[in-house]
């Protein structure tokens, strides 16, 4: 769908650069914009091979292990029905120290890995707690906004971590409310479930 998406844009773009007599400035604009995209990507490699490899040393160091346990009154409460599987436990713990680091893309695989493990569960429970993955990846809390400050930098702040009270504050509002909906609607689907 967002292939399809990005598709219409570009054609869009293409037709309205020509009907209006700019389609120099397209052609200009659509090889800049690559050059940018090509550069941004390099340049932000770097510092997420950094965290990653930094995520990979934690893991087997046992630090998100002793992480795991300092996160666990708040993973057992929002992820109930699921604390068992020590699989998937683990992996909601790796990727919620990722996105806790700013590290989205880091967080990625241990956020597949958990949800195929919680879609074992199967019933309300399964689907509950995957949508409560979903919203902590989504709205997650960043204590180091790692990648955001990388492109700040990379533009030219002069303080990119100036921004991380603005960003802690909206993602934990952004969190609370996420965590609300999924129970709100959780709630309501059992009452139907009941009548």
């Amino acid at each position: 769908m967002l292939g399809i998406i990005i598709t219409a844009l570009i054609g869009l773009s293409v037709i309205s650069g020509c009907l209006s007599g700019n389609s120099g400035e397209v052609s200009e604009a659509a090889i800049s914009s690559c050059n940018k995209a090509v550069e941004l990507v390099i340049y932000l490699s770097g510092s997420m091979a950094l965290w990653g490899g930094l995520m990979k040393i934690c893991d087997r160091s046992g630090m998100t292990a002793k992480i795991a346990k300092l996160l666990t009154p708040i993973t057992k409460r929002l992820f109930r029905g699921a604390q068992d599987n020590r699989k998937a436990m683990s992996a909601i713990t790796m990727n919620l120290t990722a996105n806790l680091l700013g590290l989205g893309n880091a967080a990625t695989p241990s956020g597949i890995a958990a949800a195929k493990e919680l879609n074992k569960l199967g019933g309300g429970t399964g689907k509950r707690c995957i949508a409560m993955l979903v919203v902590l990846n989504t709205a997650s809390i960043q204590l180091i906004p790692s990648t955001i400050a990388a492109m700040r930098l990379e533009h030219g702040a002069k303080s990119p971590f100036d921004v991380t009270p603005a960003i802690l504050f909206s993602s934990l509002v952004s969190v609370t409310v996420g965590c609300l909906a999924v129970y709100a609607l959780n709630l309501k689907r059992r009452e139907r479930s009941e009548h």
